[in-house]
């Protein structure tokens, strides 16, 4: 089936599609996908990686081949809803507990990828205790200095292939995780890659995620550069100024008819 007639566009943010609009959405559509021993690749667009897409040929070939899509940070949400009134906020770390809990009640494996031995360790021990009858069938730390294209990707995907498992987390970060998760699509078509950045890390305490108030305010980009200021203020600044480009100046591409630069 064309991805394109079962998931359509729902928005498009700098020249990137956005195909699913809400987290029951998400859940519906990987649920029905799975059913059918069909993988797919899960993507969350935020302004992050809208700085790097523009830059990053093998970080838009993943996007342009990624199965589902969701808008990730209140400036992404916001500006998708002028196109899609239904688009809601759907991050990666808010979609580990609802995907687990699918996992659980249908005895999919879980596989998780990424981050550190002592994170995934932590957390997958917390989840097994809050989602009983949870299979996570392996617990993969890569070294430090993971290649997303190399010949140790391809061995970490003859593993996932091999394990049986239904659903991987993948913990890289951006762009890692998407080149990574697109590579393994191909290699393991049965398989769901859910691209979660630091979400095991927040279950297992290695970080510390933003209070609640902070989420519902729209206000976790805020908690994150005041807690790592010479880290993401650069970041952040790249991040700023697209999204000042977009508000202003995408409504006047669209009425011109005009492309998005790359």
């Amino acid at each position: 089936m064309d991805e394109t007639l079962e998931h359509p566009v729902l928005a498009t943010i700098d020249g990137q599609a956005i195909n699913i609009a809400t987290r029951d959405d998400l859940m519906s559509a990987m649920q029905a996908r799975l059913a059918r021993g069909r993988g797919f690749t899960l993507f969350t667009l935020n302004l992050d990686h809208l700085v790097k897409l523009r830059s990053d040929a093998a970080f838009r070939g993943a996007y342009a081949r990624a199965t589902f899509v969701t808008a990730d940070g209140v400036p992404v949400a916001a500006l998708a809803r002028r196109q899609c009134k239904r688009v809601a906020l759907t991050t990666g770390s808010d979609l580990v507990g609802p995907a687990c809990a699918m996992a659980a009640r249908q005895r999919l494996p879980l596989y998780l990828f990424g981050s550190s031995q002592a994170s995934l360790d932590t957390s997958a021990a917390r989840l097994r205790e809050r989602f009983p009858g949870l299979d996570i069938v392996a617990r993969d730390a890569p070294a430090f200095g993971f290649a997303p294209n190399s010949e140790e990707a391809d061995a970490a995907g003859q593993r996932i292939g091999q394990s049986g498992a239904r659903l991987c987390f993948v913990l890289l970060g951006a762009p890692k995780q998407e080149i990574f998760a697109d590579r393994m699509a191909a290699l393991c078509p049965g398989v769901g890659f859910i691209c979660a950045g630091a979400a095991l890390d927040f279950i297992a305490g290695e970080q510390v995620r933003a209070p609640r108030l902070f989420r519902k305010a729209g206000l976790e980009w805020l908690w994150r550069l005041l807690s790592h200021p010479g880290r993401l203020g650069p970041r952040y600044a790249r991040c700023a100024a697209l999204l000042a480009e977009l508000v202003l100046l995408e409504p006047f591409r669209r009425r011109a008819g005009m492309g998005t630069p790359r």
